[in-house]
């Protein structure tokens, strides 16, 4: 439980620096930007290696069960995981979805702990995708309270080329994790 907590820790506070941009940017100035950028991917690959070892371990040992979600939750959870795949594709293949959605790989990473937490009521998986869901909230405001002290930003430009590709590619690979990926990644099958 302990590594899982520390892992959490670790992961999430390198992921919360940006919030506090005084002390992000005095740390690109002190370090460079590139050491910068490569000890906080050192130190967010760390903490999520051990958020993964911690969250295996504690899951394996039995924690504590907090609630038991009905079984027509495993269904909600399948259908609210759908654009899930999508956003993630769309963060990285600019055009109308992320335009619309602002910052995809948030508004996913959100949807995806909740969509969790409806099915899982261990406290493991509490703490692991109640403590998702909170960046992303904390992530979306710091992220909008940015923007609005720099209202010049230039605008998402993407085609709808990119829209079909976020679609298609985004709904294969959610159609892949739902086959096999899932239960060879994590070890639980979405579909007995």
């Amino acid at each position: 439980m302990w590594i899982f907590i520390l892992g959490l820790v670790i992961f999430f506070g390198t992921h919360l620096l940006p919030a506090d941009s005084g002390l992000r940017a005095s740390l690109r100035e002190r370090m460079g930007e590139g050491p910068y950028r490569i000890v906080y991917s050192i130190v967010a690959f760390v903490g999520l290696v051990l958020i993964i070892w911690g969250y295996g371990e504690w899951r394996d040992a039995g924690p504590p069960i907090l609630y038991v979600p009905p079984v027509w939750t495993r269904h909600l959870t399948m259908l609210i995981m759908l654009p899930v795949f999508v956003l993630l594709v769309a963060a990285y293949a600019p055009g109308r979805i992320k335009r619309a959605t602002k910052h995809p790989m948030i508004l996913a990473v959100k949807i995806w702990a909740l969509a969790h937490l409806l099915a899982n009521g261990d406290a493991a998986s509490v703490l692991l995708f109640g403590s998702f869901l909170a960046w992303g909230v904390i992530a979306r405001i710091s992220l909008k309270r940015r923007q609005a002290a720099n209202p010049h930003a230039a605008p998402v430009v993407g085609s709808a080329r990119n829209d079909l590709i976020a679609l298609g590619l985004g709904l294969l690979v959610y159609a892949l994790f739902v086959w096999k990926v899932h239960v060879w990644l994590i070890g639980v099958p979405i579909i007995a």
